[in-house]
């Protein structure tokens, strides 16, 4: 991948990261908190996979980005062990929300996510595009 394609396909996993917190947020408004907990995670997990494309970092599934997230980014003290705790419960909310009959979580802990995983969002796309220029 060239440069330039590298920064394109980088910059489209941020937009894409962006749209699933939009997604997000639509969702809590509806109270549907089996999607919320989907475009949280998704929307976490594009960003992470847009940061480590940017550093070089390859994973081929969902449980290796979350385990390269670890190793490369929480471990060093890039980010918080909480960052790589918040990162884990999203991605088995999303798990849960997907694949079981009933998924519910309180409007007020939903809301806290939200908060949560936006922080962490911002965090990863800043650091992202930092790197990439």
């Amino acid at each position: 991948m060239t440069p330039d394609q590298l920064k394109i396909t980088v910059e489209l996993l941020l937009e894409k990261s962006n749209r699933n917190m939009e997604q997000a947020l639509r969702n809590a408004e509806m109270d549907y908190w089996d999607l919320v907990a989907n475009r949280l995670y998704y929307s976490v997990f594009h960003a992470v996979t847009a940061m480590m494309l940017a550093d070089g970092i390859k994973s081929n599934t969902h449980k290796g980005t979350s385990s390269q997230f670890g190793r490369h980014y929480v471990l060093t003290g890039k980010f918080s062990r909480e960052d790589g705790i918040l990162y884990s419960r999203l991605q088995t909310m999303r798990e849960k929300a997907d694949y079981q009959n009933i998924f519910t979580i309180e409007p007020m802990q939903g809301e806290q996510l939200i908060q949560q995983a936006r922080q962490l969002c911002e965090r990863i796309h800043s650091t992202t595009i930092t790197n990439l220029h």
